[in-house]
């Protein structure tokens, strides 16, 4: 697989605050790449350069296999987590404008921006100035600007702030949608929940330095201690359970289930399967559930930052 963007060893001063330290990431084409860290962690400048907004004090960004030029702002679709639109401007007359920035005809802007505004059921809205919108209102239009001139990378830094969870859901939709059409997408967030729904690849920048990076299931895999939800029935419960115990690990069970005599989480030795363990209490009780315990994302982010 091409990668559409790369940094190569990219570091950042400003002042005496090293804002990246030697980041180095690849964004594979056709992917959904979570950028993650801590506020202050070094994601924003990251974004920053790839933008050209500000430029890196060492390393380079490649487009397509070559260095980043200023003409190259016609590839790349830019949601900031500070909003940018003109607050007394009209809705229409803006979209229009910043499309033309971005290299669209007037005409070609037009018909782009019928096709979303009537998606996205707003078209009485070409006349009112963004003033007049709510938060999450005005967070439609900056969407639809991003991603209006269909570039082939989209940045979106907490693209969901300001919106309501139905229309989250909708915005997450779009971008699955335009990954599937083609386009690549870098995603910044807080919401780990997102992360999981969204993400194919992940880079973790902690206090400037990239910490961990790769694709999500191969982190996962990395991440997951063998261990397995268990919840059985039985009528014999003490005894089965001090069985388990002199045959298996067994940690605190936190998970919820219903209408279990014995809820436990039993964590497998290197020489042990999950066949083992099954046969083991399917002998013994009757299995109502039974699910090895995945790491989440926001166990990974916490685990690792904590460690560095």
């Amino acid at each position: 697989m091409n990668d559409v963007l790369v940094a190569e060893s990219v570091s950042k001063h400003f002042g005496d605050f090293k804002a990246l330290n030697d980041v180095s990431i690849a964004v594979p084409q056709g992917s959904i790449f979570g950028l993650l860290g801590p506020n202050g962690a070094g994601k924003t400048t990251l974004i920053r350069i790839i933008n050209q907004i500000t430029m890196p004090d060492t390393g380079r960004i490649l487009l397509d296999g070559s260095p980043l030029k200023p003409s190259d702002i016609q590839n790349i679709g830019y949601l900031p987590e500070e909003r940018g639109l003109y607050k007394s401007m009209k809705v229409g007359e803006q979209v229009l404008y910043l499309a033309q920035l971005k290299g669209m005809s007037k005409q070609d802007a037009k018909d782009r921006l019928k096709y979303w505004f009537d998606k996205f059921e707003i078209g009485d809205w070409w006349n009112r100035k963004i003033q007049e919108l709510s938060k999450g209102q005005a967070q439609k239009i900056q969407f639809i600007v991003t991603v209006l001139h269909r570039p082939k990378l989209l940045i979106f830094d907490e693209p969901f702030s300001g919106f309501d969870p139905i229309n989250a859901n909708l915005i997450k939709d779009e971008i699955l949608q335009l990954r599937h059409e083609g386009a690549t997408v870098i995603f910044s967030t807080h919401r780990m929940e997102s992360v999981e729904e969204l993400c194919d690849h992940i880079a973790l920048i902690h206090q400037s330095n990239k910490i961990l990076d790769g694709k999500l299931n191969d982190i996962k895999r990395q991440y997951k201690t063998n261990t397995f939800e268990v919840g059985l029935q039985t009528s014999n419960a003490e005894e089965v359970v001090n069985s388990i115990k002199n045959n298996f690990e067994v940690l605190p069970a936190t998970f919820k289930n219903l209408h279990d005599d014995i809820k436990l989480n039993i964590k497998l030795s290197e020489n042990k399967s999950s066949n083992d363990l099954l046969s083991f209490l399917t002998s013994k009780a009757e299995v109502h559930h039974f699910v090895e315990v995945i790491p989440s994302v926001n166990d990974i982010f916490i685990q690792t930052v904590t460690n560095n």
